[in-house]
């Protein structure tokens, strides 16, 4: 190949290397804080040093938040490398695989928020919205995923997409709220009602990035579809 050739070979190249993986990237920063704390929490279980202050409610009871830490982490770190178009589309084994194994985390997930939500004693400076709050969401994150698998068992690969991303908007939600609570903190000051709404911001807004997200990818297909028709129709119109 001369030099000419590889000069124009390049920039296609190398774009479509790289496409794709902000996404994640930008998605594994986000969920860096409440995976952290994570571990924290998991190495003073385990008998580590205190790196966090300790909760009592969870003296009784561990099971429930190893499951929920350990699910969160394996829910959002692999998850993020389900929106990188070159692995869903050119390792297509590889994602099947992952999201069955996402589904069952993101269950986990769900299921450990209920159950903790419903048993452990709430922690003080919370209140009562912040623990409907949770039960909506953890609910409505099962239900998603349960609806995407039901949409990709019947072929549906749009509808499956669709409510995966709603699923991990809300799972990760957590790296959201450490933005919204500190803000609000800051500009409100520390209470039981804007700590709720804090937390609750940071469930809507990921909502609102993920249906802007869909409908985003809709629309270039509705339009992709638009211009075949007219194509077609003006095929004709000359044909005749």
């Amino acid at each position: 190949m001369n030099s000419a050739a590889m000069t124009r070979a390049r920039p296609v190249g190398s774009p479509s290397r790289a496409a794709g993986w902000p996404v994640p990237v930008a998605l594994i920063a986000l969920s860096a804080i409440p995976l952290a704390a994570g571990t924290l929490r998991l190495v003073q279980l385990a008998g580590g040093p205190e790196s966090i202050p300790a909760d009592a409610r969870f003296a009784a009871s561990t099971a429930p938040l190893v499951v929920h830490i350990v699910g969160a982490a394996l829910y959002a770190l692999v998850g993020a490398f389900q929106f990188v178009p070159r692995l869903r589309r050119g390792h297509l084994s590889w994602h099947r695989r992952a999201g069955r194994v996402l589904a069952v985390a993101g269950l986990l997930v769900a299921g450990s928020a209920l159950w903790m939500t419903l048993l452990y004693t709430a922690k003080p400076g919370t209140g009562d919205l912040l623990y409907v709050l949770r039960l909506v969401f953890a609910s409505a994150m099962a239900a998603f995923l349960v609806l995407g698998f039901a949409a990709v068992r019947r072929r549906d690969i749009r509808a499956h997409r669709a409510w995966m991303i709603r699923a991990y908007a809300i799972g990760l939600a957590a790296g959201t709220q450490a933005f919204t609570e500190g803000i609000s903190i800051a500009v409100l000051g520390a209470g039981e009602l804007t700590g709720d709404l804090a937390k609750g911001a940071g469930w809507v807004i990921n909502l609102a990035v993920a249906e802007w997200l869909i409908r985003r990818r809709v629309r270039p297909a509705r339009r992709s579809r638009r211009d075949g028709h007219r194509g077609q129709v003006a095929r004709a119109g000359v044909l005749t």
